[in-house]
């Protein structure tokens, strides 16, 4: 068990060490993961590019997000148009951007629990 624990710890330490090389914070880091997980939109666009998408995600998805938005479809339509509208502004390959909504909606379930 404790094998298990520095071996968490160390994923951990590695995870916040690429966040900061790449000059994002854990939130961003979610989401370029999410957006840079298919190799083609990976290498069809910069990973300037992706980290821009990645903080304007945040920075928008968390302002839309409300305290029951996972309990209630609107919402997370809502939310779901916000992320589409930020991929096609930025350029991200449309063919890739259904799976990459699915991506970046998920994280936010995950994340949105620290931003309410």
């Amino acid at each position: 068990m404790i094998e298990e624990l520095i071996s968490v710890a160390k994923e951990i330490r590695e995870s916040i060490k690429r966040g900061d090389d790449l000059g994002l914070n854990g939130d961003e880091l979610a989401f370029y993961d999410a957006l840079a997980e298919n190799e083609s939109a990976r290498l069809a666009m910069a990973d300037d590019k992706l980290k821009v998408i990645a903080a304007e995600l945040v920075k928008k998805v968390k302002s839309s997000v409300t305290i029951d938005w996972n309990l209630r479809e609107q919402a997370r339509a809502s939310i779901r148009v916000i992320i589409k509208r930020i991929l096609k502004q930025h350029g991200y390959p449309p063919d890739l951007a259904e799976e990459a909504t699915q991506l970046v909606l998920r994280q936010a379930e995950v994340l949105c629990e620290g931003w309410v």
